[in-house]
């Protein structure tokens, strides 16, 4: 009978901190935290405000083929 009662207290105690722990990691689903969160995921992917603009390359002139050399140069 004991080992019953104990088994009993471990299951009550367990379902007990399931729940607690459950009621404090919960998401709150209003709109404002809705938003917030919307809001943290967008300055987590913004830039640096720290960083300058970055420098646009540009595109390098295409170049004419020049005549292939045979190592015979003289004409």
């Amino acid at each position: 009978m004991s080992a019953i009662v104990f088994l009993l207290i471990v299951v009550v105690v367990c379902g007990v901190g399931g729940i607690v722990l459950w009621l404090q990691h919960r998401e709150p689903n209003t709109l404002e935290s809705g938003l917030d969160s919307f809001r943290r995921e967008m300055e987590a992917l913004a830039p640096p405000a720290d960083d300058p603009e970055p420098k646009l390359r540009r595109a390098k002139r295409p170049t004419r083929p020049g005549r292939p050399t045979t190592g015979d140069e003289s004409g």
